[in-house]
């Protein structure tokens, strides 16, 4: 975890079709990842369903990741009011292996909250977290969006305990700021934003985190990879995945594991925040349109290439 960039996976949880944890599924779901060049993955973390699942399905799902990845894998955990029972996901959650933990901002300080709030809750979770444990933060938009000031942010970062923030502000003045701010920290920035992922990565930006890579990993790892040796060729990737990400407002994240399952990858479609049943043949059409594109970018990167060069690595 100390240095860590490229492409990083807001991963998906495969269900059965009974509901139950498919975790045949979730193993080819990860390697399936790290084939197309993801440099790490992001478990139990919105994209997961994590507000529908279970701690005994957020701690199994944690383990089996981490036991089947060959990539870190860190994870976010729930919110407590109660201070023993937080403590006791924290330590449950760090007993499955993971190589960090994610802390919600929108449980560090309520919607009006400030930074007197803010600094007091971050100040009692360092101190009841190990000081060795590398951790992150996650503006995750539900319940509600907690969008961090820049002092707030300037402060975890000054703690030296954080090594990854998913951002999900989606503007470019504001990742300037926020990056000016993690200078000389370890804390790195992955951007959840595919229009400004590219100006992003130029303002210094460590990488990419967010729901494109659950449609196309490999030209997320691409951008993250090759943006300032391949210019031209990383707009055309960047303009690829923008338009592209307007597929995140359709029936997300069903219509993603709907193309997973005719990879092969998962089983089912089954999901517990969105109706499976209730997804389109024009939507499902919608999906199959951009693969199209995106294979179009694809043979115009010779990007088939590269991922089975990175694949091999891998293994």
């Amino acid at each position: 975890m100390k240095e860590i960039n490229g492409s990083w996976p807001v991963m998906l949880t495969p269900f059965q079709e009974n509901g139950e944890l498919d975790l045949d599924a979730l193993d080819r779901l990860v390697d399936w990842y790290e084939e197309n060049g993801s440099t790490g993955l992001f478990a139990v973390c919105q994209s997961s369903e994590m507000q529908y699942l279970s701690r005994e399905e957020r701690l199994t799902l944690a383990g089996r990741i981490k036991r089947r990845a060959r990539i870190p894998v860190i994870a976010a955990v729930q919110g407590y009011d109660d201070p023993a029972q937080q403590k006791e996901e924290w330590e449950a959650m760090r007993e499955t292996g993971v190589d960090a933990l994610v802390l919600l901002t929108n449980t560090l300080s309520g919607p009006e909250g400030g930074m007197r709030e803010f600094r007091r809750n971050l100040d009692r979770a360092l101190e009841a977290l190990p000081e060795g444990l590398p951790l992150g933060l996650y503006e995750c938009p539900v319940p509600f969006k907690r969008v961090l000031e820049d002092e707030e942010l300037a402060y975890a970062a000054q703690t030296g305990r954080f090594r990854f923030m998913k951002d999900t502000c989606c503007d470019r003045e504001r990742i300037r700021r926020r990056l000016s701010l993690l200078e000389g920290t370890p804390l790195r920035l992955f951007n959840a934003n595919s229009t400004t992922l590219l100006e992003s990565l130029e303002m210094g930006a460590a990488g990419f985190s967010g729901i494109m890579a659950n449609f196309a990993p490999d030209l997320c790892a691409w951008l993250c990879r090759f943006w300032h040796s391949r210019p031209e060729q990383a707009r055309l990737v960047q303009n690829a995945l923008s338009v592209s990400a307007h597929i995140e407002k359709q029936r997300y994240p069903v219509n993603a594991k709907d193309v997973l399952v005719r990879k092969g990858i998962l089983r089912s479609c089954r999901s517990r925040s969105c109706d499976c049943r209730a997804l389109s043949v024009l939507e499902r059409e919608e999906v199959d349109q951009l693969d199209e594109l995106l294979d179009f970018v694809r043979t115009r990167l010779g990007a088939e290439i590269g991922r089975k060069e990175r694949a091999s690595k891998v293994s």
